[in-house]
């Protein structure tokens, strides 16, 4: 079988064929050609959209669950309707401590605060954090660093900013690390700089300062703003926030059935819609590049067929001079295979260059839409392979339907 496939009569006769009807030979390539560069564009697409995705919320810990306290929307124990709710780190401890599946608990707290550095001030919103965030909520650091224990054991005044901070306070390429600006009159030492994310996942925070500081400064005592609840990642978040509320609706003296005093927002629930829908459109990519492919490689076997029923007399010539059935199937075969695979490689190369540009129109930036639009050399064989197949098994059908055909009688045909 190799050899017959290294034998330079076998695509002399392959070319003979082909170039008899070039137009029709070229038509019927367009169907697996478009078939093979739908299924590469459409996957690369998907991944891009993926790996944008992937990079928005990559330093986001996705199976988290945001809750903050409300009024309350029934009467309980004495207490009215329309009582505001007050969250604790008291709650947070005890539901650390009690709900299974909880990886973090994380306490935040926030105000707006008036800000001066010499000459220059504005008003932004700050918030009280432990080191903990930054194994939740990734802060993408420009410059220095997050904020660390010791901040929170010696209520250190030190603050990180946004970029947007930086700008409004400082001159360009001024260097804010160690510099002091004045919040709500007190002197804080800037420790770092980070850049403001493209998603926001809670209230929207221009600078952070360690809790404990936080708590001096307004006075907030055990109070808290809201908790960033993290699960671990085989637990279900949905259930992990039922149970969590449950719990703090008993630790505030809440009616269970109340939907209101507690506020909460899912990001878990979410991100697995969108991620539900990655993989929804992956499947759909498959499916209608595999269905086009299939389309267009029976165009194949149909030209095939009318191919072989103008070589019906050459068959029989063939026939009659010894050659067997089985060369005649093999003949026909590689043709098909050889269609299919030369169109298919068109293909490929045809989607990489639109991958490419679709990188180069909206691939580039923070905001890109789509990021490294691309498929996978696995990908790229797997298409092959099937390509190999369906020629193969459509190429099969005309291969009977020359073998057919009796000699004498293929040499009677006008």
């Amino acid at each position: 079988m190799f050899k017959f496939l290294f034998d330079r009569d076998t695509w002399q006769e392959v070319y003979d064929s082909f170039s008899k009807n070039k137009l029709r030979s070229v038509l019927t390539m367009v169907g697996v050609w478009w078939g093979i560069l739908l299924l590469i564009g459409l996957l690369g697409s998907a991944r891009g959209l993926e790996n944008s995705f992937n990079r928005l919320f990559g330093d986001f810990a996705t199976n988290s669950v945001f809750i903050w306290g409300q009024n309350t929307g029934k009467p309980f124990k004495g207490f009215q309707e329309g009582r505001r709710v007050q969250l604790s780190l008291r709650d947070t401890k005890l539901i650390k401590e009690n709900v299974e599946g909880i990886e973090f608990v994380v306490p935040r707290s926030q105000n707006q605060a008036t800000v001066v550095r010499n000459f220059l001030s504005g008003s932004f919103r700050i918030a009280g954090d432990y080191p903990l965030l930054d194994k939740v909520e990734k802060k993408k650091l420009i410059h220095g660093r997050f904020i660390n224990q010791n901040d929170i054991d010696f209520d250190k005044k030190v603050v990180v900013l946004s970029e947007d901070v930086y700008k409004q306070l400082f001159e360009k390429n001024e260097n804010a690390i160690g510099a002091y600006v004045q919040i709500n009159n007190i002197n804080f030492k800037v420790i770092g700089m980070f850049k403001t994310s493209n998603i926001n996942m809670g209230p929207p925070i221009d600078m952070h300062i360690p809790f404990t500081t936080f708590q001096g400064i307004y006075n907030t005592g055990d109070k808290i703003g809201w908790m960033m609840i993290t699960g671990e990642l085989e637990y279900d978040i949905v259930q992990i926030e039922k149970d969590a509320k449950l719990l703090l609706k008993n630790l505030n003296d809440i009616h269970p059935k109340d939907n209101r005093a507690l506020g909460s927002a899912n990001a878990g629930k979410e991100i697995g819609k969108v991620t539900g829908f990655l993989t929804g459109m992956q499947f759909l990519t498959w499916f209608v590049g595999i269905a086009t492919l299939i389309a267009g490689v029976f165009a194949i076997g149909n030209i095939l067929l009318i191919t072989v029923k103008e070589r019906t007399k050459e068959i029989g010539v063939r026939r009659a001079l010894g050659a067997t059935p089985f060369e005649i199937k093999r003949q026909i075969v590689v043709e098909a295979v050889f269609l299919t695979l030369v169109a298919g490689i068109l293909g490929i190369i045809s989607g990489g260059w639109i991958l490419i540009g679709l990188d180069a129109a909206y691939g580039q930036g923070d905001d890109a839409a789509i990021v490294n639009a691309s498929v996978s050399i696995a990908v790229v064989f797997i298409a092959l392979i099937i390509l190999v197949i369906l020629g193969t098994l459509i190429g099969l059908i005309p291969a009977f339907k020359a073998t057919s055909v009796k000699p004498i009688e293929a040499l009677r045909e006008e």
